[in-house]
Parts: structure tokens; C-alpha cells; sequence
């Protein structure tokens, strides 16, 4: 049985409470974490406000803390495996995946300890001839950085690396499902030299430990990864401390295949987009929008790859497809699938819970071709979960993909340049890939439109979207400023 503890005010330290985690590969606890009550929240968000102004850190240079955030990714790249090993351990991430991904958030801290010292404000050509003028960008304060247990340590980087790197201060709240190795990256942060505080971990359920630190009158910035409705709680709770936020939602993203693709090609992306990560991830491409050309041809390829997958133990190299994190997942799964088939659908693979030990759910495919009021197609599965609509002409493809409330990320896949354009501008997301799923870069930002939330993460903007700016006025004449009272 293992034991984790908080990070606040680089001091490890038990919560006011403890709570069990289980394996979702086998169901057993095998660890306690500590539960972030009021009191908890408190301290963290105290000691980030305190670490804002405190000299160490406010008047640190940019160079100086581009350094900090240069020893952290060496840190993090040193660290890879142990930290992959926990999140495949608490959240049923395979280890192919987690080990991949950890390796490269160390480049998403290089990127931003790269930008520190380009943060740039800007000289006013001001109508005023005995004025000089000047914008200065300056840090907004202690940010509240919320993540979700799927790909954690990444969505942690593309908050705290640029919250950082503008000088702001954070707490970062892990979720309460699977939380070891973001509370694991509290000790490899410990190491690389961060003043105290600049930096605080805990995790917690959302009632007490979520709603205290969302609206927390000494935070003045929320990120937030997560879902829509929680996203509410936070906008309302943001109401109380006037924090700004930024949040990257759920998706149901459409994948386009026009008749002119290589179909096998197509067909590995969409298993990529689907499939990878056990269907868990905001940009799963979740509803295959095909030719009606190819369409039959396309699925029976699909159904053969699906069926092939690999699914086993999630710290097996050779593993695939492992569990879903939690419970409630597998159960939200079962009961989306059923009330689909309910409505007409017809399930090609999958759709059933595996006889096995853990939370595990096999590769599914769902025809919605007759029932396009199925629930599979509106809501987001967080599951191997793939929905199918045949489509005769682009204008259909085109009104299907923008079908819902989401707008996170999409897939177009056709041979035609023109076509591949007019998709690119009528598709309402925040990302489009084309004939490529699932690629990411810290160069690249990121985020959604509608209930996919708003801002972005990634690039150079997400490290502007933490300051401020300040405007400066700066009187150059030498001459007494006159009586205003006085008729001239």
C-alpha cells in the first residue's frame, strides 16, 4: 500500500483526510491519497499569493526563471518512467502511452522556458507630444490549474508551464481519479529549484476541495480541463472572486473520410482516433462521418482492425487497449450503447462489458446510419466508442460534422486540395486535421469552440493569456503643469 502526500509551500504533507484508490485493472486498492478539505485549499492558495509577491520570486528575472523551467523538463525527461508507471498504475493507462507522452511534455516546459524572456510590452506612438507611453505585460496572479485524470501530466504543462513562464503563481488541483503521478511531479517540481510556493499540489473531490478553490477571492485566474457541466460550476463559482478562466472541454469529434482516400490509411488513423488511449481523451475522433461510396468497405477493414486489438494488463508493452478509469465510465458506456441500440442503431463489434477482472470495454462500432437521434452520436463516451453516419455529398458531410453543441477537434481525410480547404473553413472546431488525427505540438495551440469551452493552450498566445497589460505614462516636459483653475 503506498501513501501520497500534498505539496504546499514546498512542504509534503498529509490532507485533513484520506481517501482509497483502486487499480482499475483489477479493482484492488492500492494506495491512499490525501483529501484536500477547506483548510487544505486554503494554505495552497495562501501560499501561492504569498509566493507571487515574494521577492524571490516576483522580482526574479525572466532569464532566471526560464532556467527553473529548463532544469524542470530535464527533470521531468530524467523521471519519464517512474511517472509512467504511476499513471498506468492509477488510472489504467496503458504503459506504451504513458511512457510516450511523459517523455514529450519535458518539451512543452523547453518551449516555455524558451518564451520567459520574449514576453514582450510595446511603446505607444501616443498623440500627446509631451508624453511617453508604454505598455508593460505583467503576471495575473495565482491561477487555479484543474486537470482530469487522462493525460494529466500533459494537460498540467500547458498550464503551469506558461502560467510560469509569465510569472504567475499555481495550484494545481489533480483529480480525485487517479492522482499519483501528478503528486509524484510535486517531488520531481521540488528538486529543479522553484521557490516555495510558486508551485502547490493537492487533489480532492469537487464539492469542497474544487468549489473552495474556484472561487477563493485570492485566486484571479481558473484552467480548466474537464467537462461541460463542471465547467458551469466553475463559471458561477468565478462569479464570487471575478476570475478570469480559460477551459478546454469535451468533444465529439467528427472524423471525415470522402470516397477518394487510401482506405487503409484512413482506416489506421480513425483506429488512432477512436481506440488509442482507450477511447479516453477530449479529442477522441468519436463519430466517422464516410462516403456512402467506401462506406461498407471502410467498416468491414474497421471491424477486422477492432476485433485484432490487444487488450490486457495496461503495464504490458504488448497491450493495446486496457481499462476504462473508472466505474462510472463503464457504466455510462453500457447504458449510452444500449439506449443507441434502443433507438435503432446496430452494433458491428463490442458494446458489452469483458468477462474479466477490472473495468475493461472492447473496441465498439456503432451504425447510426437509420437512427440519427441515437445518443451515441450527441453524447461524449470518454470510451472506445466509435458512432457511424454515411454521407452522398460534401454539403452533408459538412452539416453532419457541425451537427453539435462540440467543437473541439476534427479529421478531414480526402486526395482533393479544394475540397480538403472548403471543409477546413466550414468546419466550426478549434482544430482540423487533415489526412493526419491526433497530432499535437507545443507550438501548436489548442482548444474548442461552444460547449468545448473557450481560450487555448499550446503556442505563444497561452503565455500572453496569463499576464496583463499595464499601460505607463510618463510626463516629459519640464515645465511646471499649470493651475487647472486658474483662466488662461
Amino acid at each position: 500500500m503506498q501513501h501520497f502526500q500534498h505539496y504546499i509551500d514546498g512542504v509534503f504533507s498529509d490532507g485533513s483526510a484520506q481517501f482509497e484508490s483502486r487499480d482499475p485493472a483489477t479493482g484492488q486498492v492500492w494506495a491512499m491519497m490525501p483529501e484536500a478539505r477547506t483548510n487544505d485549499v486554503n494554505a495552497a492558495v495562501e501560499a501561492a499569493h504569498a509566493a507571487f509577491f515574494a521577492p524571490e520570486w516576483s522580482l526574479m528575472t525572466a532569464t532566471a526563471r526560464g532556467k527553473l523551467l529548463y532544469r524542470l523538463a530535464d527533470l521531468i525527461a530524467e523521471n519519464a518512467q517512474t511517472l509512467a508507471a504511476l499513471e498506468t498504475r492509477d488510472t489504467g493507462k496503458i504503459i506504451r502511452e504513458t511512457s510516450a507522452q511523459i517523455a514529450y511534455v519535458a518539451e512543452y516546459y523547453r518551449y516555455y522556458a524558451g518564451l520567459v524572456d520574449k514576453i514582450e510590452g510595446a511603446h505607444l506612438p501616443i498623440d500627446k507630444p509631451d508624453m511617453e507611453v508604454w505598455l508593460r505585460r505583467e503576471p495575473l496572479g495565482v491561477v487555479a490549474a484543474i486537470v482530469p485524470w487522462n493525460s494529466q501530466l500533459f494537460l498540467a504543462a500547458v498550464k503551469i508551464g506558461p502560467a510560469l513562464a509569465a510569472g504567475c503563481t499555481v495550484v494545481l488541483k489533480a483529480s480525485e481519479d487517479g492522482p499519483a503521478p501528478m503528486l509524484e511531479f510535486a517531488r520531481v517540481f521540488d528538486q529543479a529549484g522553484f521557490p516555495p510556493g510558486v508551485l502547490n499540489v493537492i487533489t480532492g473531490f469537487g464539492a469542497e476541495c474544487g468549489a473552495v478553490l474556484t472561487r477563493h477571492p485570492k485566486v484571479n485566474h481558473v484552467a480548466f480541463t474537464g467537462g461541460p457541466e463542471t465547467a458551469r460550476h466553475i463559471v458561477r463559482n468565478s462569479a464570487e472572486n471575478l476570475a478570469s478562466t480559460s477551459l478546454e472541454l469535451g468533444g465529439k469529434s467528427p472524423f471525415i473520410v470522402f470516397e477518394d482516400v487510401d482506405i487503409e490509411s484512413a482506416v489506421n488513423a480513425q483506429v488512432s482516433a477512436i481506440f488509442a488511449a482507450t477511447g479516453q481523451s477530449c479529442v477522441a475522433g468519436s463519430r466517422l462521418i464516410i462516403s456512402n461510396k467506401i462506406k461498407d468497405v471502410f467498416l468491414a477493414r474497421l471491424k477486422e482492425k477492432a476485433e485484432a486489438v490487444v487488450i490486457g494488463a495496461p503495464d504490458d508493452m504488448a497491450t493495446e487497449i486496457g481499462p476504462l478509469c473508472t466505474v462510472g465510465q463503464l457504466d455510462t458506456a453500457l447504458d449510452l450503447v444500449a439506449r443507441s441500440k434502443g433507438a435503432g442503431a446496430i452494433v458491428i463489434t463490442g458494446g458489452q462489458q469483458l468477462d474479466r477482472d477490472g473495468t475493461y470495454f472492447p473496441p465498439t462500432i456503432i451504425d447510426c446510419s437509420h437512427a440519427p437521434d441515437a445518443p451515441c452520436l450527441t453524447h461524449e463516451f470518454f470510451g472506445p466508442v466509435l458512432s457511424v453516419l454515411g454521407f452522398d455529398t460534401e454539403e452533408e458531410a459538412l452539416n453532419l460534422a457541425n451537427d453539435t453543441a462540440f467543437g473541439l477537434a476534427s479529421g478531414v481525410f480526402t486526395k482533393d486540395l479544394t475540397r480538403a480547404h472548403r471543409m477546413i473553413r466550414g468546419i466550426r472546431a478549434g482544430i482540423v486535421w487533415v489526412n493526419t488525427y491526433r497530432v499535437v505540438s507545443p507550438i501548436a495551440p489548442f482548444g474548442g469552440h461552444g460547449l468545448s469551452g473557450h481560450g487555448r493552450e499550446g503556442g505563444m498566445q497561452a503565455a500572453l493569456d496569463y499576464t496583463k497589460t499595464k499601460a505607463v505614462w510618463l510626463r516629459t516636459s519640464d515645465e511646471p503643469i499649470p493651475d487647472p483653475f486658474v483662466m488662461r
